[in-house]
């Protein structure tokens, strides 16, 4: 997992990358700039001389960058203005140095005299005279404002900020944004003004919250984590708890847990899913499709007895449906706490609440009583998290909860109301996790995933076309497949549930490549969990 760091952090990893390492901070900030000229490089397919360039730069050290990458593209042939925003006389340090020699360079060119542009100027001006500029631009670099940004920008930058937009709107324009596009916060996912759009970003050493974490991320583009030689020891030094999922966290998981010569049934995890009623048969159908798509060995559908026909009718022929005591109007009902319980005796992985409904009083007694008597991991969802809320029991690490919220649901279980905001996902994720010592996993644009130990991930897989009913069913019963899976492996059960989580939202950016996010169901994310295990090994064509 990459370990997401704040802006100080990263100011802090910086600078003991020169104190400790002796690598000159100058040095890293030429890597930099070349990481930046290699995006651009390779979004103009290699074919960088000639093509026009604009780079605007602030004073501080995203300046330097810009202007270093300038001085670069200018050696490879490309045409490029250079502004910068200030004058030299006012920046500092390698900035400064950068910018005084890329001066030099544009005034010693003996060439045409459009190719090579460096000027000092204030947004003010330059936006008067670049609102009347006909000329398109291939590229933009955006290195106005990095990681130090802590409040909006002034209207005249909200001025300049409009015409890049504009300016973006021309295609074949591409914005590439320096460490974090223009006016955003780096230590806050939430927008505090006025920011540059782009189409990548490229940011060093480690994310910030501002490059993953909606809606600030929405206006990265494709992020660029570019390493320019700060040890990685010093990023895991930092304190910060927060992290990404990747790809190679999801293989080694896969690799935890893979099929052996003498791997059948029994050794592939045994899943007991508590699903279903009459009125909501189709969630207990995704859930356990889900799961055995997942890999388990061994699932099983406990219903009402009047639903379980419907669902035996429709899910996957691998998958067993048992049918349980019920209430008169077809809901399970306390007395089938002692069947549950006889079928649960050799299982891996317990899941309870897709399609349960939670408006009687049996119901809640019957959650609350296989979760108080559980022997395995328990993953808990939709009905079952309303019949708890407000929650208040504590997990524990040999058999842990794991809960899946979506943001209503979340703010019932921590006793909040329907009109409450949640103004810091990441806080409240890992406040909730830590307190009632549970694995939370909150739903929505980017699902979090928070660790009884205070860790928070986030997980960059997913799309909006899974904001359709069923699509929480099915991840619940790829979660509960995976942990299953891993119990018998003996793998984490955090890290299980980050790859579940990745694998299920890849799964779905697959299935809106297929389909089309408007078309897209929850059966066609299950049938594409073929080919992202398959994406995640390398094997995908």
């Amino acid at each position: 997992m990459q370990k997401v760091l704040t802006a100080e952090e990263m100011r802090c990893v910086d600078r003991i990358t020169t104190e400790r390492f002796g690598i000159p901070s100058i040095d890293l900030m030429e890597n930099a700039a070349k990481a930046v000229t290699r995006e651009i490089e390779r979004l103009l397919d290699g074919a960088v001389r000639g093509r026009s360039i604009l780079v605007v730069c602030g004073k501080g050290n995203n300046g330097g960058d810009g202007a270093a990458a300038a001085r670069m593209l200018l050696s490879m042939g490309a045409r490029v203005e250079t502004y910068l925003f200030g004058a030299v006389a006012e920046s500092k340090g390698d900035a400064k140095t950068n910018f005084e020699r890329l001066r030099q360079i544009v005034e010693s060119s003996s060439g045409d005299p459009r190719s090579a542009i460096f000027a000092e100027t204030s947004s003010d001006n330059w936006s008067l005279d670049f609102s009347s500029r006909k000329e398109k631009f291939d590229v933009i670099v955006d290195a106005l404002f990095g990681t130090g940004l802590t409040r909006p920008l002034s209207s005249s930058y909200e001025t300049t900020i409009d015409l890049i937009s504009r300016e973006r709107s021309k295609k074949p324009s591409l914005i590439v944004s320096v460490d974090l596009p223009s006016g955003l916060n780096a230590d806050s996912a939430n927008v505090i003004g006025k920011n540059v759009t782009s189409d990548v970003t490229v940011t060093f050493t480690a994310p910030k919250l501002a490059n993953v974490l909606p809606p600030a991320s929405r206006f990265n583009g494709e992020l660029v984590v570019a390493d320019i030689g700060s040890p990685q020891e010093l990023v895991d030094e930092m304190k910060s708890d927060t992290f990404i999922f990747e790809t190679a966290d999801a293989r080694n998981w896969m690799q935890q847990t893979s099929y052996t010569p003498d791997s059948y049934k029994k050794t592939r995890g045994n899943v007991l899913l508590i699903v279903g009623s009459k009125q909501y048969t189709g969630a207990a159908v995704l859930a356990g499709n889900g799961a055995i798509r997942s890999g388990a060995g061994i699932v099983t559908i406990i219903t009402p007895k009047s639903a379980a026909e419907s669902i035996a009718k429709r899910i996957l022929p691998e998958v067993m449906v048992r049918g349980a005591s019920e209430t008169t109007e077809g809901a399970l009902d306390e007395n089938a706490f002692a069947e549950i319980s006889k079928l649960g005796k050799g299982c891996d992985l317990m899941a309870i609440g897709c399609g349960l409904t939670s408006d009687n009083a049996g119901i809640k007694s019957l959650v609350r009583k296989l979760v108080e008597s559980r022997k395995t991991p328990l993953v808990i969802d939709a009905d079952g998290l309303n019949a708890l809320s407000p929650f208040e029991i504590s997990g524990a690490d040999d058999l842990p909860l794991i809960l899946t919220p979506h943001e209503g649901e979340f703010k019932r279980l921590a006793g909040m109301d329907d009109g409450d905001v949640i103004t810091d996902r990441v806080t409240s994720v890992r406040e909730f996790a830590v307190r009632w010592r549970v694995i939370l996993v909150l739903k929505g644009e980017r699902i979090l995933i928070g660790g009884p130990d205070g860790r928070v991930v986030i997980t960059p897989t997913g799309n909006s076309g899974l904001g359709k009913a069923g699509n929480g069913d099915n991840l619940t019963g790829i979660i509960a497949g995976f942990i299953a899976q891993a119990v018998r492996s003996q793998v984490d059960i955090f890290e299980t549930v980050g790859a579940a989580v990745f694998t299920a939202g890849l799964s779905g950016d697959l299935a809106a490549e297929r389909f089309g996010k408007r078309v897209m169901l929850a059966s066609d994310v299950r049938d594409c969990l073929a080919d992202a295990f398959k994406k995640i090994e390398g094997s995908y064509e």
